[in-house]
Protein backbone atom coordinates (compact mmCIF):
# COMPACT_ATOMS: atom_id res chain seq x y z
CA UNK A 1 0.00 0.00 0.00
CA UNK A 2 1.66 3.27 -0.95
CA UNK A 3 1.55 6.22 1.17
CA UNK A 4 -0.76 8.29 -0.22
CA UNK A 5 -3.80 5.29 -0.61
CA UNK A 6 -2.67 5.14 3.30
CA UNK A 7 -3.05 8.45 3.87
CA UNK A 8 -6.24 8.48 1.89
CA UNK A 9 -7.91 5.15 3.72
CA UNK A 10 -7.25 7.08 7.18
CA UNK A 11 -8.94 9.89 6.04
CA UNK A 12 -12.07 8.04 4.46
CA UNK A 13 -11.92 5.81 7.72
CA UNK A 14 -12.67 8.40 10.11
CA UNK A 15 -15.56 9.66 8.22
CA UNK A 16 -18.19 7.60 8.89
CA UNK A 17 -19.41 7.94 12.77
CA UNK A 18 -20.56 10.67 15.68
CA UNK A 19 -19.01 14.11 15.03
CA UNK A 20 -17.78 15.87 18.10
CA UNK A 21 -17.06 19.32 18.36
CA UNK A 22 -14.14 19.05 20.76
CA UNK A 23 -10.61 17.57 20.22
CA UNK A 24 -11.07 14.24 22.78
CA UNK A 25 -7.45 12.05 23.44
CA UNK A 26 -8.57 8.73 24.83
CA UNK A 27 -5.63 6.28 26.00
CA UNK A 28 -6.39 2.71 25.71
CA UNK A 29 -4.46 0.39 26.92
CA UNK A 30 -4.48 -3.29 26.76
CA UNK A 31 -3.39 -6.62 28.94
CA UNK A 32 -3.17 -5.53 32.07
CA UNK A 33 -3.39 -7.93 35.09
CA UNK A 34 -2.11 -11.00 32.52
CA UNK A 35 0.66 -12.70 33.42
CA UNK A 36 2.08 -13.43 29.67
CA UNK A 37 5.82 -14.09 30.11
CA UNK A 38 6.90 -14.93 33.71
CA UNK A 39 10.40 -14.13 33.68
CA UNK A 40 13.24 -13.83 31.47
CA UNK A 41 14.68 -17.45 32.58
CA UNK A 42 11.11 -19.11 31.31
CA UNK A 43 11.34 -17.48 28.02
CA UNK A 44 15.00 -18.43 27.25
CA UNK A 45 14.48 -21.98 28.43
CA UNK A 46 10.92 -22.56 25.62
CA UNK A 47 13.11 -20.83 23.36
CA UNK A 48 15.46 -23.46 23.94
CA UNK A 49 13.49 -26.31 23.72
CA UNK A 50 11.81 -25.15 20.15
CA UNK A 51 8.58 -23.44 21.25
CA UNK A 52 7.88 -20.46 19.01
CA UNK A 53 7.75 -17.56 21.58
CA UNK A 54 8.95 -15.19 18.96
CA UNK A 55 6.40 -15.84 15.74
CA UNK A 56 4.60 -12.66 14.22
CA UNK A 57 4.10 -9.90 16.88
CA UNK A 58 4.44 -12.44 20.16
CA UNK A 59 8.73 -11.26 20.17
CA UNK A 60 8.07 -7.80 21.36
CA UNK A 61 5.81 -9.64 24.41
CA UNK A 62 7.42 -12.49 25.47
CA UNK A 63 10.48 -10.71 25.72
CA UNK A 64 8.90 -7.00 27.53
CA UNK A 65 5.74 -7.78 28.77
CA UNK A 66 4.53 -9.77 32.04
CA UNK A 67 2.66 -8.17 35.32
CA UNK A 68 3.08 -4.71 36.05
CA UNK A 69 5.35 -4.06 39.19
CA UNK A 70 4.96 -0.94 41.54
CA UNK A 71 7.85 0.57 39.64
CA UNK A 72 6.48 -0.02 36.35
CA UNK A 73 3.30 1.59 37.57
CA UNK A 74 5.04 4.82 39.36
CA UNK A 75 6.66 5.77 36.44
CA UNK A 76 4.24 5.68 34.18
CA UNK A 77 1.88 7.76 36.59
CA UNK A 78 4.49 10.52 37.13
CA UNK A 79 4.16 10.75 33.41
CA UNK A 80 0.64 10.56 32.65
CA UNK A 81 0.38 13.41 35.97
CA UNK A 82 2.78 15.94 34.21
CA UNK A 83 0.84 16.40 31.24
CA UNK A 84 -2.61 18.51 31.60
CA UNK A 85 -5.29 19.03 29.33
CA UNK A 86 -7.51 22.53 28.51
CA UNK A 87 -9.26 22.04 31.55
CA UNK A 88 -6.06 21.47 34.08
CA UNK A 89 -6.81 17.47 34.20
CA UNK A 90 -4.36 14.72 33.82
CA UNK A 91 -3.62 12.44 30.92
CA UNK A 92 -5.57 9.30 32.04
CA UNK A 93 -5.12 5.94 30.79
CA UNK A 94 -8.11 3.46 30.18
CA UNK A 95 -6.60 0.48 31.25
CA UNK A 96 -8.30 -2.32 29.96
CA UNK A 97 -7.54 -5.48 32.18
CA UNK A 98 -8.26 -8.98 32.92
CA UNK A 99 -9.36 -9.75 36.12
CA UNK A 100 -7.83 -13.48 36.23
CA UNK A 101 -5.26 -16.11 35.11
CA UNK A 102 -5.33 -20.06 35.03
CA UNK A 103 -4.40 -21.62 38.43
CA UNK A 104 -2.11 -23.99 37.08
CA UNK A 105 -1.40 -25.78 39.97
CA UNK A 106 -4.72 -26.67 40.59
CA UNK A 107 -5.33 -27.47 36.84
CA UNK A 108 -2.58 -30.29 37.32
CA UNK A 109 -3.84 -31.69 40.32
CA UNK A 110 -6.99 -32.19 39.18
CA UNK A 111 -4.96 -34.30 35.97
CA UNK A 112 -6.39 -31.69 33.21
CA UNK A 113 -9.96 -32.55 33.96
CA UNK A 114 -11.88 -29.26 34.35
CA UNK A 115 -10.45 -25.35 34.84
CA UNK A 116 -9.56 -23.55 37.37
CA UNK A 117 -8.54 -19.74 37.39
CA UNK A 118 -6.97 -17.22 40.09
CA UNK A 119 -7.82 -13.62 40.19
CA UNK A 120 -5.15 -11.30 39.02
CA UNK A 121 -5.28 -9.80 42.80
CA UNK A 122 -3.93 -13.69 43.85
CA UNK A 123 -1.40 -13.84 40.85
CA UNK A 124 0.28 -10.73 42.31
CA UNK A 125 0.79 -12.58 45.57
CA UNK A 126 2.29 -15.22 43.76
CA UNK A 127 4.75 -13.25 41.75
CA UNK A 128 5.63 -10.94 45.13
CA UNK A 129 4.07 -8.08 43.61
CA UNK A 130 1.39 -7.31 45.90
CA UNK A 131 1.99 -3.37 46.28
CA UNK A 132 1.67 -3.26 42.56
CA UNK A 133 -2.14 -3.01 43.22
CA UNK A 134 -1.99 -0.57 46.11
CA UNK A 135 -1.09 1.80 42.88
CA UNK A 136 -3.51 1.15 40.53
CA UNK A 137 -6.25 2.27 43.57
CA UNK A 138 -4.19 4.65 43.64
CA UNK A 139 -4.32 5.80 39.82
CA UNK A 140 -7.98 5.52 39.78
CA UNK A 141 -8.34 8.01 42.74
CA UNK A 142 -6.32 10.18 40.80
CA UNK A 143 -7.74 9.45 37.77
CA UNK A 144 -4.64 8.71 35.53
CA UNK A 145 -5.22 4.82 35.75
CA UNK A 146 -9.20 3.76 34.98
CA UNK A 147 -9.59 -0.18 34.36
CA UNK A 148 -12.65 -1.28 31.67
CA UNK A 149 -13.02 -5.24 31.30
CA UNK A 150 -10.76 -7.04 28.54
CA UNK A 151 -12.04 -10.67 29.77
CA UNK A 152 -11.47 -13.03 32.94
CA UNK A 153 -8.23 -13.91 31.62
CA UNK A 154 -6.54 -13.41 28.14
CA UNK A 155 -6.74 -16.84 27.12
CA UNK A 156 -8.83 -18.92 24.95
CA UNK A 157 -9.59 -21.12 27.57
CA UNK A 158 -12.16 -24.36 25.98
CA UNK A 159 -8.83 -24.45 23.12
CA UNK A 160 -6.46 -24.79 25.61
CA UNK A 161 -8.11 -27.34 28.12
CA UNK A 162 -8.58 -29.34 25.21
CA UNK A 163 -4.97 -29.28 23.75
CA UNK A 164 -3.44 -30.65 27.60
CA UNK A 165 -6.16 -33.11 27.87
CA UNK A 166 -5.05 -34.36 24.51
CA UNK A 167 -1.89 -34.43 25.63
CA UNK A 168 -0.15 -31.68 22.89
CA UNK A 169 3.58 -31.81 23.58
CA UNK A 170 4.03 -27.47 22.75
CA UNK A 171 0.84 -27.00 24.99
CA UNK A 172 1.88 -29.44 27.74
CA UNK A 173 5.45 -27.77 27.58
CA UNK A 174 4.44 -23.97 27.92
CA UNK A 175 1.88 -25.01 30.97
CA UNK A 176 4.66 -26.93 32.69
CA UNK A 177 6.30 -23.14 33.19
CA UNK A 178 3.31 -21.36 33.50
CA UNK A 179 3.08 -20.04 30.28
CA UNK A 180 0.24 -19.75 27.17
CA UNK A 181 1.18 -17.26 24.97
CA UNK A 182 1.98 -18.46 21.66
CA UNK A 183 1.03 -19.36 18.22
CA UNK A 184 -0.38 -22.96 18.36
CA UNK A 185 -1.54 -22.84 15.19
CA UNK A 186 -2.58 -20.47 11.74
CA UNK A 187 -5.89 -20.55 13.13
CA UNK A 188 -5.57 -20.78 17.02
CA UNK A 189 -3.70 -18.16 19.16
CA UNK A 190 -4.41 -19.12 23.06
CA UNK A 191 -4.52 -15.51 23.01
CA UNK A 192 -7.72 -14.79 21.48
CA UNK A 193 -9.87 -15.20 24.50
CA UNK A 194 -13.30 -15.44 22.09
CA UNK A 195 -12.18 -16.84 19.22
CA UNK A 196 -14.80 -19.93 18.40
CA UNK A 197 -12.74 -23.05 17.67
CA UNK A 198 -15.84 -25.22 17.59
CA UNK A 199 -19.63 -23.09 17.72
CA UNK A 200 -20.24 -25.05 21.40
CA UNK A 201 -17.69 -23.24 22.67
CA UNK A 202 -20.64 -20.23 22.63
CA UNK A 203 -21.80 -21.24 26.00
CA UNK A 204 -18.68 -21.91 27.75
CA UNK A 205 -18.04 -18.00 26.91
CA UNK A 206 -20.88 -16.66 28.07
CA UNK A 207 -19.86 -18.00 31.42
CA UNK A 208 -16.37 -16.05 30.84
CA UNK A 209 -18.16 -13.05 30.92
CA UNK A 210 -20.73 -13.29 33.27
CA UNK A 211 -18.18 -14.68 36.25
CA UNK A 212 -15.18 -11.73 34.53
CA UNK A 213 -17.30 -8.89 35.21
CA UNK A 214 -18.38 -10.28 38.99
CA UNK A 215 -14.78 -10.94 39.45
CA UNK A 216 -14.30 -7.11 38.36
CA UNK A 217 -16.83 -5.15 40.04
CA UNK A 218 -15.45 -7.54 43.43
CA UNK A 219 -11.97 -6.39 42.73
CA UNK A 220 -11.91 -2.60 41.23
CA UNK A 221 -15.40 -2.11 43.81
CA UNK A 222 -17.11 -0.47 40.54
CA UNK A 223 -18.63 -2.26 37.60
CA UNK A 224 -16.86 -2.03 34.24
CA UNK A 225 -19.00 -0.14 31.70
CA UNK A 226 -16.69 -1.30 28.70
CA UNK A 227 -15.54 -4.16 26.90
CA UNK A 228 -12.63 -4.85 24.89
CA UNK A 229 -12.27 -8.49 23.65
CA UNK A 230 -9.05 -9.94 23.45
CA UNK A 231 -6.81 -10.00 20.02
CA UNK A 232 -10.48 -8.79 18.07
CA UNK A 233 -12.19 -12.01 17.79
CA UNK A 234 -15.59 -12.23 18.98
CA UNK A 235 -18.77 -13.89 18.19
CA UNK A 236 -21.28 -10.83 18.18
CA UNK A 237 -23.88 -12.72 20.00
CA UNK A 238 -22.33 -12.69 23.11
CA UNK A 239 -23.09 -9.03 23.49
CA UNK A 240 -26.37 -9.74 24.52
CA UNK A 241 -24.66 -11.43 27.32
CA UNK A 242 -22.30 -8.44 28.06
CA UNK A 243 -25.67 -5.96 28.07
CA UNK A 244 -27.50 -7.71 30.27
CA UNK A 245 -23.91 -7.46 33.28
CA UNK A 246 -23.70 -4.18 32.68
CA UNK A 247 -21.49 -3.25 29.54
CA UNK A 248 -23.10 -0.24 27.77
CA UNK A 249 -20.28 0.41 25.41
CA UNK A 250 -17.92 -2.24 23.25
CA UNK A 251 -15.10 -1.91 21.20
CA UNK A 252 -14.51 -3.29 17.54
CA UNK A 253 -12.63 -3.03 14.81
CA UNK A 254 -14.07 -0.82 11.69
CA UNK A 255 -13.85 -4.18 9.71
CA UNK A 256 -14.19 -6.82 12.45
CA UNK A 257 -13.50 -10.42 11.52
CA UNK A 258 -16.99 -12.00 13.75
CA UNK A 259 -15.48 -15.25 14.79
CA UNK A 260 -17.88 -17.91 13.42
CA UNK A 261 -16.25 -20.99 14.48
CA UNK A 262 -14.05 -23.66 12.84
CA UNK A 263 -11.78 -21.14 11.31
CA UNK A 264 -15.07 -19.35 9.68
CA UNK A 265 -15.64 -15.46 9.97
CA UNK A 266 -17.46 -12.91 8.31
CA UNK A 267 -16.70 -9.36 8.03
CA UNK A 268 -19.00 -6.65 10.04
CA UNK A 269 -18.52 -3.08 10.00
CA UNK A 270 -18.51 -0.57 12.75
CA UNK A 271 -17.77 3.34 13.48
CA UNK A 272 -17.76 4.95 15.91
CA UNK A 273 -21.07 5.58 18.13
CA UNK A 274 -23.15 3.36 16.17
CA UNK A 275 -26.01 1.80 18.53
CA UNK A 276 -26.12 -2.49 18.58
CA UNK A 277 -29.68 -4.27 19.26
CA UNK A 278 -28.93 -4.45 22.57
CA UNK A 279 -28.54 -0.16 23.13
CA UNK A 280 -24.54 -0.51 23.39
CA UNK A 281 -22.49 2.12 21.48
CA UNK A 282 -19.13 1.03 19.82
CA UNK A 283 -16.20 2.66 20.28
CA UNK A 284 -13.40 2.33 17.54
CA UNK A 285 -9.73 3.25 17.73
CA UNK A 286 -7.96 4.55 14.87
CA UNK A 287 -4.64 6.00 16.50
CA UNK A 288 -1.75 3.75 17.20
CA UNK A 289 1.02 4.50 19.39
CA UNK A 290 3.49 1.13 20.29
CA UNK A 291 6.72 2.39 20.87
CA UNK A 292 8.34 -1.32 21.83
CA UNK A 293 7.13 -2.33 17.70
CA UNK A 294 10.78 -1.09 16.06
CA UNK A 295 11.40 0.39 12.82
CA UNK A 296 8.76 2.95 13.14
CA UNK A 297 8.54 6.67 14.57
CA UNK A 298 5.55 6.10 16.83
CA UNK A 299 5.27 9.41 17.95
CA UNK A 300 5.45 11.17 14.05
CA UNK A 301 3.18 8.09 13.12
CA UNK A 302 0.20 8.55 15.85
CA UNK A 303 -0.10 12.49 15.80
CA UNK A 304 -0.46 12.16 12.27
CA UNK A 305 -3.47 10.03 13.04
CA UNK A 306 -4.29 12.40 15.52
CA UNK A 307 -4.06 15.26 13.38
CA UNK A 308 -6.70 13.41 10.70
CA UNK A 309 -9.36 12.23 13.57
CA UNK A 310 -9.56 15.91 14.58
CA UNK A 311 -9.52 17.11 10.65
CA UNK A 312 -13.17 14.85 10.47
CA UNK A 313 -14.17 15.65 14.18
CA UNK A 314 -13.72 12.88 15.75
CA UNK A 315 -12.07 11.80 19.02
CA UNK A 316 -8.53 10.25 19.05
CA UNK A 317 -9.00 7.37 20.37
CA UNK A 318 -5.03 5.57 20.87
CA UNK A 319 -4.49 2.20 20.81
CA UNK A 320 -1.19 1.41 23.33
CA UNK A 321 -0.17 -2.30 24.94
CA UNK A 322 1.02 -2.79 28.61
CA UNK A 323 3.90 -4.37 26.80
CA UNK A 324 4.97 -0.72 26.09
CA UNK A 325 5.09 0.43 29.72
CA UNK A 326 6.85 -2.43 31.49
CA UNK A 327 10.38 -3.11 32.71
CA UNK A 328 10.55 -5.94 34.82
CA UNK A 329 11.73 -7.90 32.27
CA UNK A 330 13.60 -5.15 30.17
CA UNK A 331 14.27 -2.11 31.77
CA UNK A 332 15.43 -0.58 28.82
CA UNK A 333 11.69 -1.13 27.27
CA UNK A 334 10.00 0.93 29.85
CA UNK A 335 12.49 3.41 29.40
CA UNK A 336 11.80 4.38 25.60
CA UNK A 337 8.24 3.87 25.99
CA UNK A 338 7.77 6.43 28.44
CA UNK A 339 10.72 8.41 26.68
CA UNK A 340 8.69 8.30 23.74
CA UNK A 341 5.05 9.14 25.61
CA UNK A 342 6.29 11.96 27.02
CA UNK A 343 7.26 13.27 23.41
CA UNK A 344 3.75 12.37 22.18
CA UNK A 345 2.25 14.40 25.06
CA UNK A 346 4.16 17.02 24.88
CA UNK A 347 3.59 17.41 21.23
CA UNK A 348 -0.16 17.29 21.41
CA UNK A 349 -0.23 20.16 24.16
CA UNK A 350 1.53 21.91 21.84
CA UNK A 351 0.11 21.32 18.91
CA UNK A 352 -3.51 21.23 19.94
CA UNK A 353 -3.85 23.68 23.39
CA UNK A 354 -7.85 23.23 23.59
CA UNK A 355 -7.18 19.20 23.92
CA UNK A 356 -9.28 17.24 26.60
CA UNK A 357 -8.33 14.02 27.56
CA UNK A 358 -11.04 11.38 28.34
CA UNK A 359 -11.33 7.44 29.69
CA UNK A 360 -13.17 5.39 27.37
CA UNK A 361 -16.01 5.25 29.48
CA UNK A 362 -16.80 8.87 29.86
CA UNK A 363 -16.03 9.11 25.90
CA UNK A 364 -19.08 6.48 25.65
CA UNK A 365 -21.18 8.65 28.12
CA UNK A 366 -20.48 12.06 25.71
CA UNK A 367 -21.64 9.94 22.70
CA UNK A 368 -24.74 8.84 24.33
CA UNK A 369 -25.60 11.89 25.51
CA UNK A 370 -25.05 13.81 22.23
CA UNK A 371 -27.49 11.63 20.50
Amino acid sequence: MTILIKKLYRNLSNIPGKFLNKKIIVFESDDWGSIRMPSLRIYDKLKKRGLDVDGGDSKRYNQNDTLASADDLNALFEVLSKFKDSKGSNTVFTAISLVANPDFEKIRENNFKQYYYESFTQTLKRYNREEAFQLWREGVEKHLFVPQFHGREHLNVAAWMRALQNNDKETRLAFDHGFWGFKKSVKMHYQAAFELETPEDLEYQKSVIVEGLQLFKQIHSYAAEYFVPPNGPFNNSLEEVAAANGIKFMSAAKIQQEALGAGKSRKVFHYLGQKNKYGQRYITRNCFFEPSLPGKDWVDSCLKEIEIAFRWKKPAVISTHRVNYIGSLNPKNRDNGLKQLKQLLSSIIKTWPDVDFMSSNELGQLISKSE
